[in-house]
């Protein structure tokens, strides 16, 4: 019997349920890292990296490759840094009406209420 395509998506957005998880994505998004360059931006310890970049090659999310004694990374794909730039932009929409609600808090008026402040 096959896993249920909600049931693999649900463990999919798992895997990116970690902070330094994301922040590799976003540099990877970038370019192509060296682990050792990764690590003052991620700014988490060698072995604790290693794991989320294991976590992240498990999942299909990127691959390694040596050159020399240098392990470099990338995303397997294009898609990825798209969801990561779609995120982005809900992320925005749902705290830009979380600022104007805010505001509307603030002024003490009904919210959706746009007169002059």
């Amino acid at each position: 019997m096959s896993t249920p395509l909600y049931q693999l998506k649900a463990e999919f957005f798992k895997t990116l349920g970690h902070p330094a998880r994301i922040r590799v994505l976003e540099l990877l998004s970038e370019r192509d890292h060296a682990v050792a360059e990764m690590l003052p931006v991620v700014g988490i310890e060698p072995a604790h990296l290693s794991q989320q970049l294991a976590v992240l090659r498990r999942a299909g999310l990127v691959v390694s490759r040596k050159e020399g004694v240098t392990v470099i990374y990338s995303l397997t794909s294009p898609q990825v840094a798209d969801l990561l730039a779609v995120a982005r932009s809900i992320l925005t929409g749902v705290l830009t009406g979380q600022a104007e609600l805010l505001d509307d808090l603030r002024a003490d008026r009904p919210p959706g209420d746009r007169r002059s402040r």
